[in-house]
């Protein structure tokens, strides 16, 4: 097989992997902030039941998860879903296990921030709300961006993980075709795609760390 055929059966399977990555980060970046504030909750309860939710997410494999999530609703619910549910497994699996750990990182960043601004806020008339989305939010996600990006860059290869659910993504082209050609070069060449979507992936968090310079 010609190493153009190689490339263009692996860029087929890149989109999927881009699809996973652009789709889990677009849900699970604002569902972890959702969570963040349920964690740091003053209900018992809830509290509890969010923290209970982080220890699963982050205490088991994804792998393990995506299995559970495609699967569980046959064998919990005898309930058969479309052949299409794969994907949508993958996206809620990844969604789930990523929210968990941005919530997280949300979660540090609040807590770090002094007490002193809250009060200065509420001084000058601002509400909960306005206090938060004016003048902690954009703070906190100066000061979280490298945690973030850290856990972005490692999405970027845990889209191969979407195999075991048989989701043809990258990984899974590259397997095939290393399979029928009996090579290693299919196996290079994904690994210098992965390697160059990293790049551009942290090329373009640096970017908009720098461009969040101002609150320094």
């Amino acid at each position: 097989m010609e190493l153009t055929v190689i490339l263009a059966k692996l860029g087929e399977g890149m989109l999927v992997s881009i699809e996973i990555f652009v789709l889990t980060l677009l849900l699970s970046l604002p569902l972890g902030l959702i969570v963040a504030f349920g964690r740091m909750s003053r209900h018992f309860l809830l509290r509890s039941f969010i923290k209970f939710y982080i220890s699963i997410m982050r205490g088991t494999p994804l792998m393990l998860q995506l299995m559970v999530v495609y699967f569980g609703p046959y064998y919990l619910f005898d309930v058969r879903l479309p052949r299409g549910y794969r994907f949508v497994a993958v996206i809620i699996g990844f969604v789930l296990n990523y929210a968990a750990y941005f919530a997280e990182i949300y979660r540090g960043g609040i807590e770090s921030m002094p007490v002193g601004q809250y009060e200065a806020a509420k001084v000058l008339g601002y509400s909960k709300s306005q206090t938060f989305l004016r003048i902690i939010l954009p703070q906190v996600i100066k000061r979280i961006l490298p945690s973030v990006t850290n856990e972005t860059i490692t999405l970027v290869k845990d889209t191969a993980l979407a195999h075991v659910i048989s989701v043809s993504e990258m990984f899974v082209a590259a397997k095939a075709i290393a399979s029928k050609e009996q090579s290693i070069i299919p196996f290079l060449a994904a690994g210098l795609f992965y390697y160059i979507f990293n790049y551009i992936v942290a090329f373009g968090m640096e970017w908009l760390e720098k461009k969040l310079g101002y609150y320094r």
